[in-house]
C-alpha cells in the first residue's frame, strides 16, 4: 500500500471518519440467547462505518474518496480491496502499522439491529486525515477537533453533511452542536435531534436545528423523514417507503449518501429526500448493509417490481430524471 499522504481530493464526495470490518447477521427471529447457537442464511461481511456512506455514494454514480485509518492486518486489506472494487478512491487512507481495524458483529432482529464492536480507537486523529482542498460534498461525524475545518468549508465551495452521533453519556450537551457551524446539512435521527434540542417532536427539532445549518434533516426510521431548508423556509415531511426491513445496518449512512448525491444537482428538496428514502429502503430490504445498496440503474426496475412499496406519483422523477451520474469509477486513485 502506498503511504504517501495527499492534501487534496478531486472527488465529488469525500467521506471521512472511522472504518470497521462488519460481519452482518440479518433477519434473526430474536436476539442472542446465552448458551444457544442461532443460524441465519442472511449473512454478509462488508466494510462498515463511513464505508457505508462511501459505497452507497459510489454506486449512485458519484466519484468518491474515503479518508480513514487502516491497519496492516488482513481485515484492513480486505476492506481496502472492497472499497477499490467499488471504484472508491483510497489515496487518502492512512496505514497505521501494528493497529487492527475494529470488527463489528451487527445483528438484525425486531426491525432494528444491535452491534458489538471489538477493537481500539484509530491512532491518527480525524483532522490529520482531512484534505485541505477539493471536493464538492463531504460527510463526517464532527466534533470540536474538526470544527475549524468545517467552518471554513463553505469558503472552499464544499458542502459538509455533518453528524455528531449518539451521546453514550446521556448528557446531550447542546454546545456540541457548535461543531456543525459552517456545515451545509445536519442529519441526525429523531432521538438524537430531540435530545440535543430539548424538544419532544421531530418537526420541532428539525426547525430548531435549521437555525444552525441551511438544511436540517431528521430521520425517523420506519416512520419517514422531516427536512427543513432554512434558506427558503421549505419543509418536507416524507412518508417511508413500505418494505420488509431485513437489515437496518448502515441505513442512516446510506440515506445520507443518497441525499448528498442528489444534492450535487439543483433538484427540489422533495425529490432529494424521496430519492434518499428510496435508496435506503431498498438497502434495508436486503442483508448486508451498504454492501447491498442499489446502483442507479436498479431503482426504476425495483419500483416496477414492487408497486405496493411507494406511491407512483411520488417517484415519477426516477424514470424522468434522476440526479446525474458524475463518476468514472475505473479512474479513481487507488
Amino acid at each position: 500500500m502506498d503511504d504517501r499522504r495527499t492534501s487534496s481530493t478531486d472527488a465529488d464526495v469525500l467521506v471521512a471518519g472511522l472504518l470497521f470490518f462488519d460481519a452482518v447477521f440479518a433477519d434473526l427471529p430474536h436476539g442472542p440467547v446465552l448458551g444457544q447457537e442461532h443460524w441465519t442464511p442472511h449473512f454478509a461481511w462488508t466494510p462498515g462505518g463511513i464505508a457505508n456512506f462511501a459505497i452507497a455514494a459510489a454506486r449512485l454514480g458519484a466519484s468518491t474518496d474515503v479518508a480513514a485509518v487502516v491497519g496492516d492486518d488482513e481485515l484492513s486489506g480486505l476492506c481496502r480491496a472492497a472499497l477499490a472494487r467499488e471504484g472508491i478512491g483510497t489515496a487518502l487512507l492512512h496505514r497505521a502499522p501494528g493497529w487492527s481495524i475494529p470488527v463489528s458483529a451487527c445483528m438484525g432482529y425486531d426491525g432494528d439491529r444491535a452491534i458489538i464492536t471489538g477493537g481500539t480507537a484509530a491512532p491518527v486523529p480525524l483532522p490529520e486525515l482531512l484534505p485541505a482542498q477539493g471536493g464538492r460534498v463531504a460527510a463526517l461525524h464532527v466534533d470540536e477537533t474538526t470544527a475549524d475545518w468545517v467552518r471554513t468549508s463553505a469558503s472552499r465551495g464544499l458542502r459538509v453533511f455533518a453528524d455528531v452521533g449518539w451521546d453514550a453519556t446521556g448528557t446531550w450537551d447542546p454546545a456540541l452542536l457548535d461543531a456543525v457551524d459552517g456545515a451545509y446539512a445536519f442529519t441526525p435521527n429523531d432521538r438524537e435531534a430531540m435530545a440535543y434540542t430539548r424538544t419532544d417532536d421531530a418537526r420541532a427539532a428539525a426547525r430548531a436545528l435549521a437555525e444552525r445549518v441551511p438544511l436540517s434533516v431528521v430521520t425517523l426510521g420506519g416512520d419517514g423523514v422531516v427536512a427543513v431548508d432554512s434558506s427558503t423556509g421549505e419543509e418536507v415531511v416524507a412518508p417511508p417507503v413500505r418494505v420488509h426491513a431485513v437489515d437496518a445496518t448502515g441505513a442512516g449512512d446510506v440515506f445520507c449518501a443518497a441525499l448528498a448525491v442528489a444534492s450535487l444537482e439543483d433538484r427540489p428538496l422533495r425529490e432529494r429526500i424521496d430519492f434518499a428514502a428510496l435508496v435506503a429502503a431498498i438497502t434495508v430490504s436486503r442483508p448486508g448493509g451498504a454492501a447491498t445498496a442499489p446502483r442507479r440503474d436498479e431503482l426504476a426496475p425495483w419500483l416496477a417490481a414492487n408497486p405496493a412499496a411507494a406511491d407512483r406519483d411520488r417517484y415519477g422523477f426516477v424514470t424522468t430524471g434522476l440526479p446525474a451520474a458524475t463518476a468514472a469509477p475505473a479512474g479513481r486513485a487507488r
